[in-house]
């Protein structure tokens, strides 16, 4: 099944779906910063564009682009500055 979400007032905005072995979503992100949370591990993968990320326990920032793919420890925050839109699939668990 399908699920629609829409964060930041409609600047990020993604569908979930049942994923061959996790669950996972894909979508897109619009020119800004943002700070997310997990609940679950995660696994993101830019698709187009590039994220500048700060993973939690880190004090760089860095950028990720079409191609490349980072992990987000469960249970925690990080901070996104997003240049150009920017599509990503995100892997859960």
């Amino acid at each position: 099944m399908l699920a629609v979400n829409e964060y930041f007032e409609g600047q990020v905005k993604s569908i979930s779906f049942n994923g061959a072995d996790k669950p996972a979503s894909v979508g897109v992100m619009e020119v800004g910063e943002y700070e997310f949370g997990t609940a679950a591990p995660e696994v993101m993968q830019v698709i187009s564009g590039a994220l500048t990320v700060l993973l939690p326990g880190q004090t760089e920032w860095q950028t990720f682009s079409a191609g490349e793919q980072f992990d987000v420890i469960g249970d925690a925050k990080f901070q996104v500055k997003v240049a150009t839109q920017t599509a990503y699939l995100c892997i859960y668990g």
